[in-house]
């Protein structure tokens, strides 16, 4: 920032008395914001001060401090009293004045077709002197301060010119504009820090909400190094970051259902929001499990050579066998059985347990005799 400017606005702060801040029409946060941290800045200074916006401020701006002492005329209410009232042709005949002690009467004589208005129709207007010094916050152009900007009564005043748009027309006699500040607050930080003027809560509290706004809370990409400077130095001097306002939606088709929606914060991603019950989520995502393979009991061979059917399990189903085959069956079991006869199952069951001598040679010991 230009330090010959700054040196320029501190000395014309120290030499004018009666000094006047306005905004353009319906300010934003950050306009207003700057302009009520300028304000509580010299209200301690003995300045005969004002600060005003063409139109009643906007609801938007209600949260900031002084908001209530924001007029909508600049200048001292020093000048004259103006009593304004509906006119026909006819209707008045002549005005005139009366005293009564300490009261000063304005009569208003009707004519031939009398008056054609009530007291509720007659307005009072109390002029103002124009301010010495004026700090116009955020107006690009004259014409954006609308009926604060008279060029015949403010034709004596300083004009000094605060902004950071690009089509800011440059008027005024100290200008301190650029586009490369993201903030008219950070300018009018800088102003109150450089010029060594108060600097309290209350109107840091002002500065930082303008900046936060005019910056989408510091995630604009083109948030400028000085709106980070300030807001350092504000938050040292008790200013808070404001949270964020309410969250954005959007859905992600390519990962979630038409159903499903996925919210989106200051401090990250919330957790998607199923509409479904989480019974229904997993039979769509996992598939049915199928049975594991359990193994089957293996019969067991009983003391009578008789094949064990496992409990619970049914005997499979004889197959028909063939002719030859059931015919030679039928022989087998008409021949005569061996009583040494031993099943193979039995056998092959009793080889671990053979007789010592079972691989010598055998002699015979039986008679001979006949």
């Amino acid at each position: 920032m230009d330090n010959l400017t700054l040196s320029k606005i501190r000395e014309a702060i120290e030499k004018y008395k009666n000094i006047a801040i306005a905004t353009p029409i319906d300010p934003t946060v950050d306009e207003m914001g700057a302009a009520l941290g300028l304000y509580l800045s010299l209200k301690d200074m003995g300045k005969a001060l004002s600060i005003a916006t063409p139109n009643e401020p906007l609801v938007e701006v209600s949260s900031l401090v002084g908001i209530d002492e924001v007029k909508t005329n600049i200048g001292e209410a020093s000048g004259d009293l103006v009593v304004s009232f509906p006119y026909r042709e006819g209707e008045i005949e002549k005005v005139s004045y009366t005293r009564d002690e300490d009261l000063l009467n304005i009569v208003v004589k009707a004519g031939e077709k009398g008056l054609n208005f009530d007291e509720k129709d007659v307005k009072f207007t109390r002029g103002s002197t124009a301010p010495e010094l004026l700090f116009t916050v955020g107006a690009a152009r004259v014409s954006d301060l609308g009926k604060l900007f008279d060029p015949t009564t403010l034709k004596d005043t300083v004009v000094v010119n605060l902004d950071n748009k690009s089509e800011n027309q440059g008027y005024g006699d100290i200008v301190m504009t650029s586009t490369k500040f993201s903030s008219v607050s950070e300018i009018i930080a800088n102003v109150i820090f450089s010029a060594g003027l108060k600097m309290d809560l209350d109107i840091s509290q002002n500065l930082m909400l303008g900046i936060a706004t005019a910056t989408n809370n510091f995630q604009n990409p083109e948030t400028s190094s000085m709106a980070f400077e300030m807001a350092g130095v504000l938050m040292r001097n008790g200013a808070l970051r404001p949270s964020s306002t309410a969250t954005p939606r959007r859905k992600l088709s390519a990962d979630f259902d038409d159903e499903e929606e996925l919210s989106f914060s200051e401090s990250g991603f919330d957790q998607p929001k199923f509409t479904k019950t989480p019974g229904e989520l997993e039979r769509e995502v996992r598939p049915d499990p199928k049975p594991m393979f359990r193994p089957q009991p293996q019969p067991k061979i009983t003391q009578n050579n008789q094949l064990s059917q496992p409990k619970g399990q049914m005997r499979p189903q004889q197959q028909p066998m063939p002719k030859m085959q059931h015919q030679q069956q039928a022989q087998s079991q008409q021949q005569p059985t061996q009583p040494n006869a031993q099943p193979q199952a039995q056998n092959n069951n009793n080889n671990n347990n053979a007789p010592e001598d079972w691989l010598e040679p055998k002699i015979y010991k039986g008679s001979t005799n006949f």
